[in-house]
């Protein structure tokens, strides 16, 4: 079952057309050599033929009869008596063609087989006796064979090569159309991944403002949640409009400028507090000392956190914990998201992220990673990941700051109010280093 190729009609189409276009190819190919094998061929039995009957007229016009020419005989008819040359054929000459000359005085040529052998003939009078030169053609027939053959040879040799340079011409004419068809499939990947993430969002916190609607809460805690909601949407319009945003990192149509990643880690952090929430896991922002400013797109960089905090959401265990760390230094500023959940194989790190690569643990890891490798790398950064079956993951990227920063000061420590609740009834856990990239 699982050996079955799964049916892909834009790939056999891409295949047809494949072997339309190299078939296209060869024919023409093959038909302009065809051509011109055809003109080789008809070039040399017309230069042969002129060539002959030259030789024919000038035998018969003036060669000695017991001196003719290679591959010649002269025959001469005068007083009804015959004379021949040397070793010439007992079947020869044609008697006929010689009586009718001498009868209406016309020079005649005529290729006649004689013997089971083909010969051309001239007759003409020559002063007052008959005669008639006759050329065995035996050898110009077999030079015609040897031409043929060598030019059947030369159109096979040419078929094949065609085929090969058919294949080559078309599988480059085809390669625009094979990559449109894999942005298409990407743009189909990301368009389900990216939306998967703020729609989840949305629905959890529409879910969480319901419950509190009828409980009776306070109203500002609904309007707090009605707030996260219209921010959730905005937040969903800019994924919807920035769907292709990896071919314009690339090519650079989306203006870079300074992104304060902390702000924007928070701001995140606090989206999924609801989603955390429904699981039980504490979500904490961590920032060292000095600014966290880095150069780039935002919209781009909130893609980039939003599926390293979703990954670590879905691997999370139940009533866990994540840590988001930021440090800066002087030329870049680096994030790292640490859950505590199934963690993964080492080996696998660098397979991670790949579009639509094996998932290693319960979850998967979908093409979110793989859009962050692209996102972090248009942006001039790294991204690495770390972990070990059972003891959970640490991705981080490092991005180059901004130069002056924004200036805006940075408290240390953030912990997400509803999250302190729901820790006040779980038992307590070692704490976390501040900045450690081990595990508690």
């Amino acid at each position: 079952m699982n050996g079955r190729r799964r049916f892909d009609p834009e790939r056999r189409l891409l295949i047809r057309t494949r072997r339309r276009i190299t078939v296209q190819i060869a024919g023409g190919f093959t038909l302009v050599l065809a051509l011109m094998g055809a003109m080789v061929y008809y070039v040399t039995v017309n230069g042969q033929d002129v060539a002959a009957r030259r030789d024919l007229f000038v035998a018969a016009r003036s060669a000695s009869i017991t001196q003719p020419p290679p591959c010649m005989w002269l025959f001469e008819l005068g007083g009804g008596t015959v004379r021949r040359s040397p070793g010439s054929p007992d079947r020869l000459p044609v008697r006929a063609f010689m009586d009718l000359v001498a009868a209406d005085g016309r020079p005649r040529v005529e290729v006649a087989e004689v013997g089971g052998l083909t010969y051309l003939i001239r007759t003409q009078r020559r002063d007052d006796v008959v005669v008639q030169a006759v050329m065995d053609l035996r050898f110009r027939i077999a030079d015609r064979e040897r031409l043929l053959s060598t030019l059947g040879a030369a159109e096979l040799a040419g078929l094949l090569a065609a085929l090969l340079i058919g294949q080559v011409l078309a599988g480059r004419a085809i390669a625009p159309l094979g990559e449109a068809l894999d942005r298409q499939r990407r743009f189909t990947a990301d368009v389900s991944h990216e939306l998967r993430t703020p729609l989840t969002r949305l629905h959890v916190r529409a879910q969480l403002t319901a419950r509190h609607l009828r409980r009776g809460s306070e109203p500002l805690l609904a309007v707090g949640d009605v707030d996260q909601l219209a921010a959730g949407i905005g937040q969903l319009g800019e994924v919807i409009e920035d769907l292709l945003l990896s071919t314009q990192l690339r090519r650079r149509l989306q203006p870079f400028g300074p992104v304060d990643l902390a702000a924007l880690t928070e701001e995140l952090a606090t989206a999924e507090a609801g989603r955390a929430e429904q699981r039980g896991v504490t979500i904490e922002v961590r920032k060292g000392p000095g600014e966290h400013v880095v150069r780039g797109a935002r919209s781009a960089l909130r893609r980039v956190i939003s599926a390293l905090l979703d990954n670590a959401l879905r691997h999370a265990r139940e009533g866990g914990d994540i840590w988001m760390t930021l440090r800066s230094g002087p030329e870049w500023v680096q994030l790292s998201v640490r859950d505590d959940g199934v963690g993964l194989d080492p080996r696998d790190g660098e397979h991670l992220f790949a579009r639509h690569v094996g998932k290693p643990h319960q979850g998967g890891l979908g093409i979110g990673l793989a859009l962050v490798s692209e996102v972090v790398d248009a942006h001039g950064g790294t991204v690495g990941v770390d972990g070990r079956p059972g003891a959970g993951a640490t991705f981080t990227i490092r991005l180059p700051a901004h130069p002056g920063g924004d200036g805006a000061p940075r408290s240390p420590r953030i912990r997400l109010p509803q999250q302190v609740r729901n820790r006040a009834h779980r038992k307590t856990r070692v704490p976390v280093p501040e900045y450690g990239e081990g595990r508690p």
